[in-house]
């Protein structure tokens, strides 16, 4: 139960501190931490889980290699 509330804790401390560092012209790595935060926090909340799962998809549509369109010669 302890190791359980502190992780929760854990979890919501680093969204707080990665959401400050993540602020204009503070400098710090605010979006990694609060990422961090969010994979602690995803195996106790479900909203944690979703963000996670919404994040990486849209990762791997930004990853996918286009298809190139083919080149027609006009000779």
């Amino acid at each position: 139960m302890i190791r359980k509330t502190g992780r929760i804790l854990s979890g919501f401390g680093l969204l707080l501190i990665g959401a400050v560092l993540a602020l204009p012209l503070v400098p710090g790595p605010g979006i990694p931490i609060m990422i961090l935060g969010l994979v602690i926090l995803a195996d106790h909340f479900p909203w944690a889980r979703r963000i996670m799962d919404w994040g990486k998809a849209k990762l791997e549509g930004v990853t996918k290699k286009q298809p190139q369109p083919s080149r027609v010669d006009k000779n």
